[in-house]
C-alpha cells in the first residue's frame, strides 16, 4: 500500500458536522472538504451506514474519503439515525425511514455552498445497500453510485438465508448489530443528555435477529430493500463491486444483466473488503479507479469509462484452502458486455463412481452425512465483522469423507469455466423436510481439496422460497441447484470433484429431522459453464498499485488476537467450535478515546440429532476516557426443537464498572419448513 501525503487540494476535516432533518433529528458526519470548494463547489461523495464514523469506523475511513477529497470532492461519511452519535433509535436494517432520511442528507448536501448539486454515494455491505436503495428513489442529486459487497435480493443473497437454509452468519451479525446499536453516544460530542440519548437506546431497542427469524420465505418483509423489484427505477451510473470469497459475488452478474443505466463490474480475488485492502488476492488500485468513475459522472470528465468493458474479473486459478492465509493465483480479464451469449457447457454424469462425460449403468446412492459434515466450511461471508480470526474455508478432505464424492480422472489439459454450475438429479428423503449441501472442488495429485464454488438448498424450498411446502417421504422430484457464480480455471493433472452431503454445519442450520436422501445415478447431470474465448480478453491496462490517505493516529496497548477451537467428544459424538477474538485496547488518539472488543462465538451439535443444533454469541464493547467508561454486554443464544427455534437474548449495560440497564427476551419462534 502507498500511503499519499500530498494532494492537488487541500482539504479540511469537520468532525461530527450535525445535518438537521425535517422532524428536528440530527445525523452525525464526519466531512473532508476541499478548500477551494468553498469558493468554486465540488461534487460529493457520500457514505451513509450506521457504524459509528467517530469510533467505529474512523481508521478506514481516514484511508479513503480524504483520498476522494484531496482529488476534489467532498465526502462525508453519514451515521444513520440511531448510531453513534446521530439521535434516534435504529430498529432494523434498510427500513423506510433509513431511506427516507438518506433523500434528506442528499439535498441538504446540495445546498451547501461547497457543493455543486451532483452526489455520488459509495459503500460497501450496509453502505452498499443504502447505495442502491437510494438510487432505486431517484434523488436529482444522485448521479453516480459504487456498490461494493452488496445485494440485489435480501432473501436469495444476503447473510440470512442460503437457499431456504437458515445461515448461522445471520445469527452471528444479528449479535454484532445489537451489540452495535447499544452502545452509548460520545458525551464529549452530544453533550450532557448523553446518558438520556443512550438510556433511550437501551430501553427501546429489541434484538432484530427475532425479526429475521420470523421471517423463513421470500416475503414483503425480505422484498422491501431488493432492488430487483424495481431495475428499471435505478437511472445513476453503478460500479458495482466484489470478490470471489465474499457471500455477495452473484448479485453484480444480475445487476449487469437486468439493470438498464450505465454500469460496470470488478471481481477480484477478496473477501468482504475493499479492494484497495483487499485479501486473500492481491490488493489493487481501487481508490484510482474509482476517481475515474467519480470523474466521469460527478464532473463529466470524458475519460471514456463508459466505453470500456462492462465486467472486468479475475479468473482464479491453484486455489489453496487455509482457515488464516488461503492463497490464490489467476489474471485479470476484462468482458465487453453481460450476460455472455453462449451454449458452451461441459456435462458430467456419474459412471464408474466417478465423473464421466457418459453415463454408466444405473446405480443408487444415498447421502447421509453426520450432523458434524461442514466443519471445514468456513464462516458464508469471511471477514464480514471486519476481524482478523481463521474463517476462511479449511483443507475440505475431511468434510469430503463425510459426503458423498464423485471425482474426475486426473484433468488431460486445464478448464476455465465462467458463470454458474448446475446439478441436476432426481432425488427422495425418507423424510418430510431435508437440506442438501453440493461442494464443487479442485484436488491436486496430493490429495489437497479445496472448495471453489457450492450451493445449499432447503428442500422444502425445491419449487421456490416463496411458498415453501414439506417433502412427501420417499417420492422422487426433480431438482436443479445452481451453485455460486465463479471464474475459475482448473489445472492440469488435478481432478473436479462433487461433494454431496445432507448437512452443512455450522455454516448452515439442520433439517429438523435426521435424513436419508437418495437418488438413482442416471438422474445426475453436472454442467460446468466454459470459457468463450472469442467473448473474453486478457485486461490491457492492469491495476496501479494500491493507494491510499494517512492511516488514523491509533495507540495499540494490546494487538488484537483471534482463534478458533474444533473439539470432538467421542463417546457423545458431541462437536464444539469455539471461535474467539479480541481487539485492543486501542486509543484514537485525534478524540482521546480508549476501546475494546471481546467476542466468543460457541456453535454446538450432536451427530444423529439435528435438534440439538445451538449457538452462543457474546459481544462485549467498552468505551473510557479519563474516569468516565461505558461497557456494554450482549449475548444472544439461539437453539431448537423440532418445531420451534429457541432465542434467548440478554443485555447489560455499565456505567464507570456499575449495572445501569438489564434485560432478557425469550422467545419462542414456529419453524416452518426451515
Amino acid at each position: 500500500m502507498i500511503i499519499k501525503e500530498k494532494f492537488p487540494y487541500d482539504i479540511q476535516e469537520i468532525q461530527n458536522l450535525r445535518i438537521t432533518l425535517s422532524d428536528g433529528k440530527s445525523l452525525t458526519a464526519r466531512a473532508w472538504i476541499p478548500l477551494k470548494a468553498y469558493k468554486r463547489p465540488v461534487p460529493a461523495i457520500v457514505e451513509y451506514i450506521p457504524y459509528r464514523q467517530h469510533d467505529g469506523t474512523a481508521e478506514i475511513d481516514a484511508l479513503m474519503h480524504p483520498y476522494f477529497a484531496g482529488h476534489g470532492y467532498a465526502c462525508l461519511r453519514v451515521d444513520i439515525r440511531g448510531s453513534g452519535n446521530s439521535d434516534g433509535v435504529l430498529r432494523d436494517e434498510y427500513l423506510q425511514q433509513e431511506q427516507d432520511d438518506a433523500l434528506e442528507v442528499l439535498d441538504w448536501i446540495e445546498k451547501q455552498h461547497w457543493c455543486s448539486g451532483n452526489v455520488g454515494m459509495i459503500g460497501i455491505s450496509w453502505g452498499g445497500f443504502a447505495a442502491l436503495q437510494v438510487a432505486e428513489r431517484q434523488p436529482s442529486q444522485l448521479k453516480a453510485i459504487i456498490t461494493c459487497c452488496s445485494t440485489d435480493d435480501r432473501y436469495t443473497d444476503d447473510v440470512h438465508w442460503m437457499g431456504g437454509c437458515l445461515l448461522n452468519d445471520s445469527l452471528s451479525w444479528g449479535s454484532g448489530f445489537l451489540a452495535s446499536i447499544v452502545r452509548p453516544p460520545d458525551p464529549e460530542i452530544v453533550g450532557k443528555n448523553w446518558k438520556e440519548i443512550w438510556t433511550s437506546r437501551l430501553e427501546l431497542e429489541d434484538p432484530p435477529v427475532a425479526t429475521w427469524l420470523k421471517h423463513q420465505k421470500k416475503d414483503q418483509f425480505w422484498r422491501h430493500g431488493s432492488i430487483n423489484m424495481n431495475y428499471e427505477k435505478i437511472d445513476c451510473a453503478v460500479y458495482a463491486v466484489g470478490g470471489w470469497t465474499d457471500g455477495y459475488t452473484n448479485a453484480i452478474f444480475r445487476l449487469m444483466q437486468n439493470l438498464r443505466c450505465p454500469r460496470r463490474a470488478l471481481i477480484g480475488p477478496w473477501t468482504h473488503r475493499y479492494p484497495h485492502l483487499g485479501e486473500p488476492g492481491p490488493a489493487i488500485g481501487f481508490l484510482q479507479d474509482a476517481l475515474r468513475w467519480w470523474d466521469r459522472w460527478l464532473k463529466y470528465i470524458p475519460n471514456g469509462i463508459e466505453n470500456e468493458p462492462m465486467v472486468i474479473s479475475w479468473m482464479q486459478q491453484n486455489l489453496k484452502a487455509h482457515p488464516a492465509q488461503p492463497k490464490v493465483d489467476g489474471r485479470w480479464l476484462e468482458i465487453d458486455s453481460w450476460p455472455i451469449k453462449t451454449s458452451h457447457t461441459k456435462e458430467y454424469h456419474i459412471r464408474e463412481h466417478g465423473l464421466r462425460e457418459t453415463k454408466g449403468p444405473a446405480e443408487k446412492y444415498e447421502i447421509s452425512s453426520p450432523m458434524h459434515c461442514g466443519l471445514g466450511g468456513g464462516e458464508w461471508c469471511p471477514k464480514d465483522s471486519g476481524a482478523d480470526g481463521p474463517e476462511y474455508q479449511f483443507d475440505q478432505r475431511e468434510d469430503d469423507g463425510l459426503s458423498l464424492c464423485f471425482e474426475t480422472s486426473p484433468l488431460e489439459y486445464p478448464i476455465e469455466i465462467f458463470g454458474s454450475p448446475k446439478l441436476s438429479l432426481e432425488l427422495k428423503s425418507d423424510k418430510t423436510s431435508g437440506i442438501l449441501a453440493v461442494r464443487l472442488c479442485e484436488v491436486t495429485p496430493d490429495g489437497a481439496s479445496s472448495r471453489v464454488s457450492f450451493a445449499l438448498i432447503n428442500l422444502c424450498h425445491k419449487a421456490g422460497s416463496e411458498n415453501p411446502k414439506p417433502l412427501l417421504p420417499n417420492e422422487n422430484f426433480q431438482i436443479t441447484i445452481e451453485l455460486k457464480f465463479l471464474a475459475y480455471r482448473f489445472s492440469a493433472n488435478n481432478r473436479i470433484r462433487i461433494a454431496l452431503s445432507n448437512n452443512y454445519w455450522p455454516m448452515a442450520w439442520p433439517a429438523s429431522e435426521n435424513t436419508l436422501l437418495s437418488f438413482n445415478s442416471n438422474s445426475f447431470k453436472f454442467i460446468l459453464p466454459l470459457v468463450d474465448a472469442s467473448k473474453i480478453s486478457e485486461l490491457k491496462q492492469p491495476f496501479e498499485e494500491a493507494q491510499c490517505a494517512n492511516p488514523l493516529k491509533v495507540t495499540v496497548m494490546k494487538k488484537d488476537t483471534a482463534e478458533r477451537v474444533l473439539s470432538y467428544e467421542v463417546g457423545s459424538a458431541k462437536t464444539s467450535l469455539i471461535h474467539t477474538q479480541t481487539s485492543g485496547p486501542k486509543r484514537l488518539d485525534e478524540i482521546n478515546l480508549l476501546v475494546e472488543e471481546a467476542v466468543k462465538e460457541s456453535f454446538f451439535i450432536t451427530d444423529e440429532n439435528p435438534i440439538s443444533a445451538r449457538s452462543i454469541f457474546y459481544r462485549k464493547n467498552v468505551a473510557k476516557r479519563g474516569a468516565w467508561s461505558a461497557t456494554t454486554i450482549t449475548t444472544l443464544d439461539v437453539s431448537c426443537d423440532k418445531y420451534n427455534f429457541i432465542l434467548f437474548v440478554s443485555l447489560e449495560a455499565f456505567e464507570d464498572d456499575e449495572k445501569i440497564f438489564s434485560r432478557v427476551w425469550d422467545e419462542t419462534i414456529p419453524r416452518r419448513y426451515v
